[in-house]
């Protein structure tokens, strides 16, 4: 099979060592890690948001927001720094694989703006299930105090910046930005009206900048290679790589780190192997499960945001999950939607009802007991949910629903008129949510 068409980065360029164990901070500092942090230190506050923005480096924590554009709304008062690695988007798992890889050029991304912006503080609020990748970032946290570049000043600067690892308790809503600062600041983890912005009013009521792990890790070599040699790699509106996390009916599932001006069949035919087992996609999923689907004649998008976008869907977090022809895509809905309602904080009712509702009716589809006006109420609470719920875990619910029922609503009518889902057992999904209908008897010729 023919690989990817666009050219392999430079070994120096690569954020991960996947073939070693992580790397320590003795391999960090061969490779050139923390020289970025000890010459950003003389520099000016503007000078350092005007990198960032002549970089065109976006979020990639799934908002896509420009990072220098972000920094540059950062209030006056005490700052601090807010590195979101509540990495809960089901098929995504590139932050965890930095974490565990290669710790410090997160912590020396971290370093650099906290200097950029006078914070003496950084909080890395982590998902309650990664156990593992906390113990991974207090350790290479520990080597960085040892070494002096945590916990007193930095030659040129008179800032001296703290990291602290806070662990979540496992709730998916605290990806969202004002929940993560509520349950950081000791509430119930749950969002919040905005404004305030966390920029003027974040945690502990203070101005707080706070962006995903990938994006602050991206910092140092973005610093390291200059804005123009980064942003040369570009689409129009996007520039610079993306770990893209790949899984599902894929042959060779996992991380990859591939220039934004890749495209999907790049990543899943080129990197991925293409389907698992020889066999046919029915769809694809470009940015986590949240994402609408997207079939496969989209394979050649490219894997920008803008891109991605105008495809009709949305590149978010860069979870690309693949789908075979055996999937039932009313039990792929119905897991979908399931998860979602589970996750609901329950704070605004669009989002606590709306999300039940879905997923009693999508009961009712799968079990052959629901009528062809139930496929339309469907529709219409897609519409009920979807732009009215304080957060976009509501969206997170009914978009991917929606698109379903676009591409495939002969199946979801199926399930209505046939006594038994079209799939049959061999739905990979069905395993995950086993189905609601009762296996039919063999009549006897």
């Amino acid at each position: 099979m023919q690989g990817p068409t666009f050219a392999a980065p430079r070994a120096d360029a690569i954020l991960l060592d996947f073939e070693g164990e992580r790397r320590a901070l003795a391999q960090y500092e061969a490779a050139g890690g923390w020289a970025q942090a000890k010459a950003a230190t003389g520099r000016a506050f503007d000078e350092i948001v005007q990198e960032l923005k002549d970089s065109g480096l976006r979020g990639r924590g799934g908002a896509g927001f420009p990072t220098g554009l972000k920094v540059s709304f950062i209030g006056k008062g005490d700052r601090f720094l807010v590195i979101n690695a509540d990495e809960s988007e089901p098929g995504t798992f590139k932050d965890r694989e930095l974490i565990l890889r290669n710790p410090h050029a997160l912590l020396e991304g971290c370093v650099i703006l906290c200097n950029a912006i006078g914070a003496k503080a950084t909080y890395i609020f982590i998902r309650g299930e990664y156990a593992t990748e906390a113990e991974v970032l207090n350790a290479a946290i520990e080597e960085s105090y040892a070494k002096g570049y945590l916990g007193k000043p930095l030659s040129g600067t008179s800032n001296a910046v703290d990291i602290y690892v806070h662990r979540g308790a496992g709730a998916y809503i605290c990806g969202e930005e004002t929940a993560l600062l509520s349950a950081l600041n000791g509430f119930r983890g749950q969002p919040t009206a905005k404004p305030p912005f966390p920029a003027v009013s974040g945690a502990w009521k203070s101005p707080t900048l706070l962006n995903n792990v990938e994006t602050v890790a991206t910092v140092p070599y973005i610093l390291a290679m200059g804005a123009q040699t980064y942003q040369a790699l570009r689409t129009e509106q996007t520039t610079g790589t993306r770990l893209m996390s790949l899984s599902g009916n894929v042959q060779r599932p996992g991380n990859y780190e591939l220039p934004v001006t890749a495209t999907y069949r790049d990543l899943i035919d080129g990197c991925g192997g293409g389907v698992a087992g020889g066999r046919t996609m029915k769809a694809f999923i470009p940015g986590g499960s949240s994402a609408p689907i997207l079939m496969p004649d989209m394979l050649d998008t490219q894997i920008a945001v803008e891109t991605t976008a105008a495809a009709g869907s949305m590149a978010g977090s860069g979870a690309v999950i693949v789908i075979d022809t055996r999937t039932c895509m009313v039990q792929f809905a119905l897991r979908v939607a399931d998860f979602y309602r589970h996750e609901s904080c329950g704070k605004c009712t669009p989002c606590r009802e709306g999300t039940r509702w879905m997923v009693e009716l999508l009961k009712r589809v799968e079990a052959g007991e629901a009528t062809m006006d139930e496929i339309d109420l469907l529709v219409e609470l897609c519409d009920r949910i979807e732009g009215k719920c304080l957060c976009p875990l509501g969206d997170a619910c009914a978009m991917p629903v929606r698109s379903y029922l676009k591409h495939f609503r002969a199946e979801f009518e199926a399930h209505i008129d046939a006594p038994a889902c079209p799939a049959g057992p061999a739905s990979p999904f069905g395993a995950l949510y086993p189905s609601l209908r009762r296996t039919l008897p063999v009549v006897p010729a």
